[in-house]
């Protein structure tokens, strides 16, 4: 630094992280806050590492690419479900026997549309950094989510009540099979969104913490707009595709 010049925080820790990034703490010509090289001295190469692990403190690329591989599953699992379906039902078999959709069915469809909505609002608002309304928008998700799988249960139930059973005719089986896997998914996002929701309950000053919470929170999304468009499919292939 020349003589005669004020250095704030912000600058100095601009040119150290300039400094590591260059790779100048491996010869002592650098000027890194007031002077001193020393990159290869006994203390420079821990201080180097303390900064590069505490620049990433979330490995958000695994994450992301673990989440690529669980969706691919998923859509090689209902591909094939789907295209059993399909198949089958253009057959013209006798036992296929479509039957008229609970209204239950139709609250879903309502209800996960609206978690959808709620998720993308409280993306919206934790990278406005307005941490309150993400938390609360998370937790009405959370209740979307839940109030979806309820009203499955109630779908089955009145299914049940009509006398409608697998083994009564092959679409009574696919249906319960679709949505039942299709729940059971559903479910663990129900899970991932409670870690969520205590992740966030908590308002946090750390830019780290806060930068952790935006990676999870738009992976996991991720997953739950998947879930809720896999719903749409299935929902007008039962629906339509008789």
């Amino acid at each position: 630094m020349k003589v005669g010049t004020i250095e704030t925080f912000e600058e100095k820790k601009r040119q150290r992280r300039v400094g590591l990034s260059s790779g100048f703490g491996s010869n002592g010509g650098n000027q890194n806050n007031g002077g001193g090289g020393g990159g290869n001295d006994g203390g420079g190469n821990n201080r180097n590492d303390d900064y590069i692990e505490s620049a990433e403190p979330y490995p958000s690329n695994k994450f992301r690419i673990g989440m690529w591989f669980l969706l691919l599953a998923v859509m090689m699992t209902f591909g094939g479900l789907i295209g059993a379906y399909i198949v089958i039902s253009t057959n013209g078999v006798m036992e296929w026997k479509p039957f008229a959709l609970p209204f239950q069915v139709w609250v879903s469809t309502v209800l996960i549309l609206a978690s959808s909505v709620s998720y993308k609002i409280a993306q919206n608002a934790l990278d406005k950094e307005n941490q309150s309304k993400a938390k609360n928008w998370l937790v009405a998700t959370t209740v979307f989510g839940g109030m979806f799988i309820a009203s499955q249960l109630l779908a089955w139930f009145e299914l049940v009540r009509r006398g409608v059973y697998m083994e009564s005719n092959p679409y009574a089986g696919f249906f319960y099979i679709l949505t039942a896997v299709h729940a059971v998914h559903v479910i663990g996002g129900i899970a991932a969104l409670g870690y969520v929701v205590l992740r966030t309950w908590q308002t946090t000053d750390s830019d780290d913490e806060l930068l952790i919470r935006k990676q999870i929170l738009n992976t996991v999304g991720w997953y739950w707009h998947f879930m809720d468009g896999l719903w749409l499919v299935l929902f007008l292939l039962l629906s339509f595709w008789k």
